[in-house]
């Protein structure tokens, strides 16, 4: 038995596997504002939209393709900004729509150039996007969930009970914010830094499929923000049955949370394998549309201490991913600890010769290197952090009370 195997048994039964393909969430509470949101609507749905508060139908293809450009080219959150189009439409646009943007709780920023966020919604959900900068790309990882139902026992969403589904209005609207905040507007494929998207924030992006689509496509809109699929990578934990819907609807690269070589080990940190086994799962990789040895699938594996950090695991990771004729690259993940973890980083020569056993096997293994440990970029522990801190300053705030009343006048 591993390590996490005897701690998960001293401290009671596993958690329980997820259980429907879409798990029931709760719909998102109305907003105080009742204008309609522009962000989150197709082309299609915003032509109509115009249409219903009276532009003529001559005249929508035309507007649309304007309003369109100075929201997801300009980045303009205000349609008294919008020059071109009629002084009185605009007024019209501003009394029965909005372009939104989440409150930004919380906004750190590391000393490697990493940009944390802890967004609130505007029915006071909140959810985390953190932005990675490279020397040849800017990455953005996109939550598509507020909270995660998967359980997955190393990571720290984990922890949090899935309040709902992210619309497809709140996950662009990452997108822009990350945009406005590093000064991206108006678009130009010369002065990008944010390069990629990685859905791979809080949630399971295949647990909410049509939203993520919906937003998805709109970020790749060659009149807008213009972002290739080449670009996106939508990353899952193995929801099997969504994995080639995914591949034909959405056409982005895919990466799998793979993190074990053998069911037993998998069904204990990664409870969605005791739904859709280790074999399923691979056979669904090698089935998913679009791959060849130039467009790969990214296998995430967790460098967990005595969990499946040995040169066994090592060996049949390459023995899995050839036998099912795999196009792969792995991706080696130090373990980020956070508090309450019950797990330990892999040494680091630990990771060094599991890379090289898979390397010299001819597959990629690169080791992630840590990015922003200094404001507690691991998914999740913003948003944790800054509930405790919340709840410590209620507390403070009671217990003054309480004496206030003690000591009386």
């Amino acid at each position: 038995m591993t390590q996490a195997a005897l701690k998960s048994e001293q401290s009671g039964a596993l958690m329980a596997s997820p259980g429907p393909i879409m798990p029931v969430v709760a719909d998102r509470a109305p907003d105080a504002d009742p204008r309609q949101d522009i962000l989150g609507l197709s082309r299609e749905e915003l032509r109509a939209a115009l249409i219903a508060i009276g532009v003529p139908e001559k005249q929508a293809n035309m507007r649309t393709k304007q309003i369109w450009h100075w929201v997801y080219h300009r980045g303009v959150t205000d349609f008294e900004d919008m020059a071109n189009v009629a002084k009185d439409l605009r007024t019209e646009l501003a009394a029965a729509f909005r372009i939104s943007r989440p409150e930004v709780v919380e906004a750190l920023y590391s000393e490697d150039g990493t940009r944390k966020y802890l967004l609130r919604f505007a029915d006071g959900s909140e959810a985390e996007a953190v932005y990675i900068p490279e020397e040849d790309r800017g990455t953005l990882c996109i939550s598509s969930q507020v909270g995660c139902t998967l359980n997955c026992r190393f990571c720290h969403t984990g922890t949090m009970r899935l309040v709902r589904n992210l619309t497809p209005a709140e996950i662009v609207a990452q997108m822009m914010l990350a945009r406005d905040d590093l000064g991206e507007w108006p678009v130009s494929t010369d002065n990008r830094r944010v390069t990629n998207i990685v859905m791979m924030g809080m949630g399971e992006p295949l647990y909410n499929f049509d939203n993520v689509k919906k937003a998805l496509h709109i970020i790749m809109d060659k009149e807008g923000i213009q972002l290739s699929r080449r670009r996106i990578t939508l990353s899952t934990a193995g929801v099997v049955p969504m994995m080639e819907r995914c591949g034909a609807e959405i056409g982005v690269n895919l990466a799998v949370s793979l993190h074990a070589v053998s069911n037993e080990i998998r069904d204990e940190i990664v409870p969605l394998n005791r739904k859709y086994r280790l074999e399923q799962l691979l056979e669904a990789c090698a089935a998913y549309p679009g791959t060849h040895n130039a467009r790969r699938i990214t296998f995430e594996y967790i460098m967990l201490k005595g969990v499946n950090d040995s040169d066994a695991d090592a060996r049949e990771l390459v023995r899995l991913l050839s036998s099912y004729k795999l196009p792969a690259k792995v991706n080696l993940i130090p373990f980020n600890p956070w508090p309450g973890s019950q797990y330990e980083c892999s040494d680091p020569e630990r990771i060094e010769r599991f890379s090289d056993i898979v390397f010299q096997a001819g597959i990629s293994a690169p080791i992630r290197t840590p990015r922003g440990r200094d404001i507690m970029a691991a998914c999740g522990q913003l948003k944790s952090t800054t509930e405790k801190k919340r709840k410590s300053e209620l507390l403070k705030e009671q217990a003054e009370k309480d004496r206030a009343s003690v000591s009386g006048p």
